[in-house]
């Protein structure tokens, strides 16, 4: 059996990776991408805590986690098509719609 530590070295590098590309890229893909990694390394601590304390609460909470991703990447592509068309970039700094 894989110990809990390293499921967890694991969990914090991708989370990692996910903040850096998100704090570092300017593309709303790649940012897009960067929130989906971080959510998927937070549900792989939680169900390693799960299996670890043979409990099934970690696994519900990923369950519905990952609903919410769904959603959000349902949500979220829809406004980068719109702002695509709209704008016709996927740059941050040129997408100023809350500006006058």
């Amino acid at each position: 059996m894989i110990p809990l530590g390293f499921y967890l070295v694991v969990s914090a590098i991708l989370f990692s990776i996910g903040a850096y590309g998100f704090l570092i890229k300017r593309n709303i893909i790649t940012l897009f991408m960067c929130i989906e990694l971080m959510l998927n390394a937070v549900n792989l601590s939680f169900v390693a805590f799960a299996r670890y304390y043979a409990l099934l609460d970690g696994q519900v909470f990923v369950f519905f986690v990952m609903a919410v991703a769904a959603a959000e990447a349902a949500v979220g592509l829809g406004i980068i098509v719109a702002l695509f068309r709209n704008r016709q970039t996927l740059n941050v700094d040129e997408t100023n719609l809350m500006k006058w």
